[in-house]
């Protein structure tokens, strides 16, 4: 089905990070800081046979930019790559951060590659080492197994431990550092003519254990967009992946790859080296499906109502969300294996019994161009938005269960950066009701939202970023710096004292040429698990910030945590 391989990636240590202002919150372990870049990197290589991720610490994904200026000749360099005649337009910026992704402009595919880190802190925000993945450049070359993330793309690196906890799985591809319009580029098994993107990269999963150790499985889902997050399921004798993401970036009607490539994927962990996978992956293996038809809707662009973002497991049940795109419906969604959840209305609570999902839809390939993948497995969850999402106001992304009955769902903000000098603020942003993190809780037949926390995120306050250019971008005519939107990836855990400590990676807006490559934050807040209203002193703290040229993902607790619930 896919390839996979094992190796160790360079493991190194850096002083990357200074730790400042301790801010006392209750529940958390130790006081939470902000922090600030430090100048300089200091690297020493693992001790052998010493795990490199310890029990109850955090991992947070993130990227660097290191791309140079002379990526692109403002005026000269045609965009996007491998384009012909009039599909093509002259690069505006060269390639220095930031004003580089002012070519969203040149190419609505924009995005450069990079390199993948994983810090692991404490949950104080201390870091305590970081591991440096492997990204086709150094000793072995593209030789060497590795994987890059796509700088600017916000959505990626989502981190997830495994069904039995004991390993990590993130999302990116099979690429180097500095390569152009990945993010959109058709899977080498999957091609799409009419997209505009005119060369080819598998996509990439990416296992690790505590050991630092990482394995890689390719696939050929998500042609023409991107991978989100992953969760490798390998508790009671499975043995599979399941996989959030989009896929597309050419015309309408898709071809059929595209359209069984996008959405909830399912996947065999491999073992082989990424090279020899290249000769053996196959084509897309949906798990889950969903359509707007269910609800009664009429049916909008085949294959888009599944794009996902976050994706969790909980009590045997893979749930997702969708937060962005004009099709579909913004939500939460789970796949339904008991098919008695939600068979005539398209929403409802998952069946008790219900088991997860080892195998593929046996989908009909006659149907794939008038109704998608079939039969559909997959329902909202009962109380969440049922409305399009040409008039969503919510924008869920990850998701975290404190229990069966509560549930924190992350809510990035709708990116609009619409902007007054008057009072120096993101006005739609800072006027958000919705956007932060959102707290849910069941009464036994539906769920239903109890609060939105929000206090302490600023929304729509520009801040600073040391490095970072002053004043205005002369090709939005809007600020350089960034201001909080709302919150993307998260992760949570339940105190002794009844509380539930949540920590999350912030979205930004700002007048950059693309929001995504915003140095952005990690922050934390505490809440009680039983309220049904804000306490007055909650709020959240910033616990980790983006410097220049760097932006934060995932964040999830070390492999071998556990928590009892």
């Amino acid at each position: 089905m896919i390839a996979h391989s094992s190796q160790r990636p360079a493991a190194v240590w850096r002083s990357r990070w200074r730790i400042a202002v301790p801010v006392a919150a209750l529940g958390l372990a130790g006081a939470l800081a902000a922090a600030v870049p430090a100048s300089g990197a200091v690297a020493h290589h693992q001790h052998p046979g010493r795990p490199w991720f310890l029990p109850g610490n955090l991992v947070v994904s993130g990227s660097v930019y290191t791309g140079q200026a002379s990526l692109f000749t403002p005026g000269v360099t045609e965009l996007p790559p491998g384009c012909v005649g009039s599909a093509c337009t002259p690069a505006v910026a060269d390639g220095t951060y930031p004003g580089v992704f002012n070519n969203d402009a040149s190419d609505g595919s924009f995005g450069i590659t990079s390199p993948i880190f994983l810090d692991q802190i404490t949950p104080s925000g201390h870091l305590i080492n970081t591991l440096r993945v492997a990204d086709g450049n150094g000793p072995g070359g593209t030789g060497r197994n590795h994987v890059v993330t796509s700088f600017s793309s916000k959505s990626e690196l989502a981190l997830n431990l495994s069904t039995n906890g004991r390993d990590l799985t993130f999302a990116g591809y099979y690429a180097q550092p500095n390569t152009v319009d990945v993010s959109n580029a058709n899977t080498p098994g999957e091609i799409d003519p009419t997209n505009p993107v005119a060369a080819g990269y598998y996509r990439v999963v990416a296992e690790v254990n505590a050991g630092g150790r990482i394995h890689y499985t390719l696939t050929n889902a998500y042609s023409g967009d991107n991978g989100r997050a992953a969760i490798l399921n390998n508790s009671g004798g499975s043995n599979v992946i399941y996989t959030a993401g989009n896929a597309g970036n050419g015309s309408n009607p898709q071809p059929d790859g595209i359209i069984i490539g996008a959405g909830a994927q399912i996947m065999t962990p491999q073992r082989a080296s990424e090279k020899e996978q290249t000769k053996t992956v196959g084509a897309p293996t949906p798990v889950g499906s969903f359509n707007v038809t269910q609800l009664g809707d009429k049916a909008d662009k085949i294959g888009k109502d599944t794009n996902f973002r976050g994706l969790t497991v909980y009590n045997n049940v893979v749930y997702y969300t969708k937060g962005s795109g004009g099709n579909g419906i913004n939500t939460v969604y789970f796949i339904d294996t008991t098919g008695k959840a939600c068979p005539a209305t398209g929403v409802g609570v998952p069946q008790p019994g219900a088991t997860l999902p080892t195998s593929p839809i046996a989908y009909n390939p006659a149907l794939l161009q008038t109704e998608g993948v079939t039969p559909y497995n997959m329902c909202i969850l009962q109380g969440f938005p049922t409305t399009l999402a040409k008039t969503a106001t919510m924008f869920p992304f990850g998701l975290w269960f404190a229990n069966k009955d509560t549930v924190y769902v992350a809510d990035e903000g709708d990116g609009t950066n619409t902007y007054s000098a008057a009072t120096n603020t993101y006005t739609d942003a800072a006027g958000q009701t919705t956007a932060g993190l959102q707290k849910w809780v069941f009464n036994g037949t539906s769920w239903n939202l109890a609060y939105t926390l929000a206090s302490g995120l600023n929304l729509g306050i520009p801040y600073t970023v040391p490095g970072y250019p002053a004043g205005d971008n002369a090709a939005s005519g809007l600020p350089w710096a960034p201001a909080t939107d709302g919150l993307r990836n998260l992760t949570g855990r339940v105190n002794r004292n009844g509380t539930v400590s949540i920590w999350a990676i912030t979205s930004t807006v700002s007048g950059s040429g693309d929001q995504g490559a915003d140095p952005n934050r990690l922050v934390a807040i505490t809440d009680p698990l039983s309220a049904t209203s804000p306490a007055p002193w909650e709020q959240f703290v910033t616990v980790r910030s983006a410097g220049f040229g760097q932006v934060l993902r995932g964040v999830s607790f070390t492999p071998g945590t556990y928590f009892v619930r």
